[in-house]
């Protein structure tokens, strides 16, 4: 059984997919910048290490919805 997410959209050129099949965590990031990144985790702990990692708080200083916003999508996977 496959579980697909969108996680962060900030139009159709920005966004990210999380699939979840079985014990792997798919994350597929899709940007206009740099195309299409996939990353697999074998663990939730793993995804959210990577997610606290590449949205560190303080670049979102400025825009600290934004930011909550994500961090709420990825903890509901």
């Amino acid at each position: 059984m496959i579980k697909k997410h969108e996680i962060y959209k900030t139009d159709k050129w920005n966004m990210m997919t999380v699939e979840v099949q079985g014990r792997y965590i798919i994350l597929r990031e899709i940007s206009d910048q740099w195309g299409e990144e996939t990353h697999t985790f074998l663990s939730r702990p793993a995804l959210m290490q990577w997610v606290n990692n590449r949205f560190n708080k303080e670049s979102y200083r400025d825009n600290e919805e934004e930011y909550n916003r994500i961090m709420a999508a990825f903890k509901q996977v």
